[in-house]
């Protein structure tokens, strides 16, 4: 079986985050590629591209949740996967009513990451 190349977007404003589930995603076979703000990475992806994204629920300046936002108004099709250290009320919910495919609260176990990774990649 050979993986679809996708690449995984990761949105996370804590360095040793990004740094960690990059090398994890390199681990697993996927190429990444880190942002340290929203905006960075709206500066910096298309549109259009495709992709998975990995994106921090509270960040400085625009959080997860406005970056979503953002992302569906623009028309980006990528599949968006949460991850967050402090749920507020309501963020799962809005977050999954938006189109996330997964929320994930820190510490989550690398293999529940890639599960849901893997659910949103197309196996040939």
């Amino acid at each position: 079986m050979i993986k679809s190349i996708l690449k995984i977007y990761i949105v996370d404003d804590d360095e040793s985050v990004r740094r960690a589930l990059s090398r994890l995603m390199k681990s697993a076979g996927y190429e990444s590629e880190t942002f340290n703000s929203a905006q960075d990475f709206l500066d910096s992806v298309p549109a259009k591209t495709k992709g998975i994204l990995i994106l921090d629920v509270h960040m400085p300046e625009m959080d997860g949740l406005q970056l979503q936002e953002n992302l569906n108004i623009l028309g980006f099709r990528m599949q968006i996967i949460f991850i967050t250290a402090h749920t507020q009320a309501g963020e799962r919910e809005r977050a999954m009513e938006a189109g996330a495919k997964g929320f994930l609260q820190k510490p989550f176990s690398d293999e529940s990451l890639l599960n849901l990774i893997r659910a949103q990649v197309d196996w040939k």
